[in-house]
């Protein structure tokens, strides 16, 4: 007996409210004995991890793993019309089923919000296994939360992924017959939050930096040690301006307020230099590198771990662009060209920022600027480099449809209905530090902007009312790109269950 599953005109990715449909194809040699045709559509969210070493077993390490069905639905295709309940009674007697070649539609629509906290107790506990390992059981978790349905996720192979797929199985009454299973994986990539009609504002980082008027200059290839620097500074006659203070500037990083990045699109930034007190040497950008830094908290029950991993958007060096003028006034702010950033849009590689039950991904965007004063040489520039640090959200650029945000501010969801609505935007984060450096200095100094992190997830996001949106129709608009990466040859890897 040999199954097969097949979607129907399968997308690139899947979101939701799609339908995904398809057909089961069973070719049967022989007169068999089978119980039921069941097809499902799940999700699932894994996570493994090592537990803390034990003092009476510093050998071994429990790992500790943690499976969350967000999506789970079935359905029966034959025998038709049979009930989900009456399954158990018939996989005990079973209908036979004569030799050929048999195909069987099925058709699912994806919700908006994850299942597992009202699924947990009917969808069966996974078996999960790793390849050349002795099988690993994941113990019931009891920690659930409502959210929007995650992304797919890979990346993190053996520790975290979140997977999707429409599964086939032909149960059989007999236990000591294998029942065929055939497995179709997709690509789930959500529909993004509300969003706010009207901007708050900007959001950003600054950060200052006070150069010397007239600073040393250093010979290609020879450094300075500590006499040399003490005895060139005293050396160094004084010019009309030393008795006043010395040049100045602030470094901004704006981004609109909330800070929403959109997958597959342009970086909304704004870079902005200013000077804070007056200059009588051009200003200098030296260098630029614009990352994103992604950030998933994994965890399996009482163990808990943070990866992070970065997408380098842009980077230049040895650039020697003037910023500006010594003759413009203080506290003109003159922006850097934006063409440095434009065209470079979030990799489609990137999942949207999401929290599900032991998962969760949040970024930050560094912005790192070389300047440099008095001159663009290498050794007489005073280069120094000024990180700024954004927190930000990536938004899968999906909109969800017009009439499921009206369902949810007119009050159409019912009780819910202010779960469309986003939380209140934090007044932007806006630190201010300035820095001092002689020359010679390193050029690496702390974050201007660190995002806060702690070991308990945070309370989840609003969700959509479910009901509303099991009467709207697939979204017919922008979808998006998504390719989460492969994963690695050889890597570890979650294995399917083996009984379900």
């Amino acid at each position: 007996m040999l199954v097969s599953i097949a979607l129907d005109h399968p997308h690139e990715h899947y979101t939701n409210l799609d339908v995904i449909q398809g057909r089961v194809f069973l070719r049967v040699p022989n007169p068999t004995s089978v119980s039921s045709i069941v097809v499902k559509l799940e999700g699932e969210s894994k996570t493994r991890l090592l537990a803390p070493i034990h003092p009476s077993r510093p050998d071994k390490q429990r790992p500790v793993l943690e499976v969350h069905k967000v999506l789970y639905k079935t359905e029966v295709v034959w025998p038709a019309n049979m009930r989900q309940e009456d399954l158990l009674t018939n996989n005990k007697t079973g209908f036979t089923m004569n030799a050929g070649n048999f195909e069987y539609p099925f058709q699912f629509k994806i919700p908006l919000n994850t299942s597992c906290h009202a699924q947990q107790a009917t969808a069966p506990i996974s078996n999960i296994s790793f390849a050349n390992a002795i099988p690993e059981f994941a113990k019931a978790p009891t920690q659930h939360i409502k959210t929007t349905l995650p992304p797919s996720l890979t990346g993190f192979p053996g520790e975290a992924e979140i997977r999707y797929f429409v599964k086939v199985t032909v149960n059989r009454p007999s236990l000591f017959k294998e029942n065929p299973r055939a497995v179709a994986n997709f690509t789930l990539l959500p529909i993004e939050p509300p969003r706010t009609e009207r901007q708050d504002g900007e959001a950003y980082a600054r950060r200052q930096h006070q150069f010397l008027e007239n600073a040393p200059s250093v010979a290609a290839g020879k450094k300075l040690g500590l006499f040399d620097r003490k005895s060139s500074t005293t050396s160094v006659p004084s010019s009309p301006t030393s008795s006043g203070p010395p040049p100045r500037i602030a470094l901004d990083a704006r981004l609109p307020n909330p800070a929403i990045l959109t997958a597959n699109k342009d970086l909304p930034l704004r870079l902005l230099v200013k000077s804070m007190s007056a200059r009588t040497k051009n200003v200098y950008l030296q260098m630029l590198q614009i990352e994103l830094i992604g950030y998933t908290k994994v965890r399996a029950h009482e163990v808990a771990r943070t990866e992070s991993n970065s997408w380098i958007l842009c980077s230049f060096s040895n650039m020697a662009i003037p910023l500006g003028s010594p003759t413009d006034p203080v506290d003109a702010e003159v922006p850097v060209n934006p063409e440095y950033w434009s065209g470079k849009p979030i990799p489609n590689t990137v999942p949207p920022t999401f929290q599900t039950c032991n998962l969760s991904r949040f970024y930050e965007l560094e912005v790192r600027v070389g300047i440099g004063y008095g001159s663009y040489k290498q050794g007489e520039d005073q280069l120094v480099v000024l990180p700024l640090r954004l927190p930000v959200k990536v938004y899968s650029g999906i909109a969800p449809p017009k009439a499921l945000l009206e369902a949810a501010l007119t009050g159409e969801a019912g009780k819910t209905a202010s779960l469309g609505v986003p939380p209140p935007a934090h007044n932007p984060h806006t630190p201010t530090m300035t820095t001092h450096t002689s020359f010679g200095s390193p050029s690496t100094y702390p974050n201007a902007t660190t995002r806060p992190q702690s070991d308990s997830f945070e309370a989840p996001p609003p969700t959509y009312e479910e009901a509303v949106g099991q009467e709207l129709p697939p979204i017919n608009g922008y979808r998006g790109t998504y390719q989460p990466p492969p994963v690695p040859e050889g890597a570890p890897r979650f294995s399917d269950e083996k009984r379900r």
